[in-house]
């Protein structure tokens, strides 16, 4: 009896140990190349598995990129165990478009374990990437996963949603004056003239591939040259464009439309003396002296190159935002 006993409670630890191996190594993942770790007698190392996707943007709680633009999952494993390799699988709305095997390194200590695979989405829509390692005698099974949402990179002028959004953020990042309505509105354009300006690439305020790309990994900086004016106004005349600046640090960019040839801006340092709210009779918004009749205003129009008669002429909308940052004193330099 009691050998009859035995026999069932060993099979019974058997179908039990062989359904804690099916939950613990899912099937998509026995594809891993097999650990090359020590087999140990003891029972395996439980670890935990964090996923993060540190180049994706964080757009109203979504986390977003576009097609086409690679972006990083790295893994941490706690603890490290040596010689385990882990399975990434990506795809996009349920279809898998790639399957890596990865080995999990030591991370700087040695204390736990990391990887870090490349993932471009071939097109937009939401992506998930699972990670798994089968279980073996040195580590226990593992499964986790991310998603995020490649969003469609086409957008023009009344458009809204997240792509929309990501854009006015990035603007926002680089200090583009943009009001982030969630609307591709006329402060959107006029901020993508003002990016396009400091690239050198012309004045329109379209969005194309390069403009996303370009926006995206963090391209574009007004290149401050008066820090030790403080908080200060910088005309960079060459690019058509105007800085705010707390020295060094560039608060807000806007384009401007400086003197035509036959009336040119006045070129050097000055000082606001005057601020007038409001519409003066000639036009002029919000304006700030700096010196003689020469103001940073609103007009309209203000348009993509130097046409006004010796001021800084921005957009009607702008002019408000560059009226209440500037403080009587403060220092306005002007140059190509």
């Amino acid at each position: 009896m009691l050998g009859v006993l035995a026999g069932r409670l060993t099979a019974a630890v058997a179908i039990v140990s062989a359904i804690v191996a099916l939950v613990a190594a899912p099937a998509w993942a026995a594809g891993a190349p097999p650990s090359t770790g020590p087999v140990s007698s003891t029972a395996p190392v439980f670890a935990k598995l964090t996923l993060t996707v540190p180049d994706a943007f964080l757009v109203s709680h979504h986390l977003v990129t576009v097609p086409g633009r690679t972006v990083h999952i790295h893994g941490v494993l706690r603890p490290y165990v040596p010689g385990q390799w882990v399975q990434v699988q990506s795809s996009v709305d349920g279809k898998v478009f790639k399957t890596d095997h990865l080995r999990i390194q030591p991370a700087p200590g040695g204390r736990n374990g990391q990887f870090t695979a490349s993932v471009s989405s071939p097109k937009a829509g939401r992506v998930t990437v699972r990670v798994g390692h089968t279980r073996n005698a040195a580590l226990g099974g593992l499964l986790a996963r991310r998603t995020f949402v490649a969003l469609d990179p086409n957008a023009s002028f009344g458009s809204t949603g997240l792509f929309v959004q990501l854009i006015q953020q990035r603007l926002a990042a680089l200090h583009f004056y943009i009001p982030q309505t969630g609307v591709f509105d006329s402060g959107t354009g006029w901020a993508l003239d003002a990016y396009h300006r400091i690239l050198h690439w012309g004045t329109y305020q379209t969005l194309d591939g390069r403009t996303v790309s370009y926006l995206l990994d963090g391209f574009g900086k007004f290149p401050i040259r008066f820090p030790e004016n403080g908080r200060h106004a910088e005309g960079n005349l060459s690019l058509q464009l105007l800085a705010l600046a707390d020295g060094s640090h560039v608060v807000a960019i806007y384009p401007i439309s400086s003197g035509k040839p036959s009336t040119p801006t006045i070129l050097g340092n000055f000082h606001v003396y005057s601020k007038v709210p409001g519409y003066l009779p000639d036009g002029m918004y919000f304006s700030n002296f700096f010196i003689s009749g020469y103001a940073i205003h609103g007009y309209n129009p203000a348009p993509d190159y130097p046409a006004s008669h010796g001021c800084m002429r921005v957009p009607i909308q702008d002019a408000i935002s560059i009226y209440n940052w500037l403080a009587f004193g403060n220092w306005v330099d002007t140059y190509y």
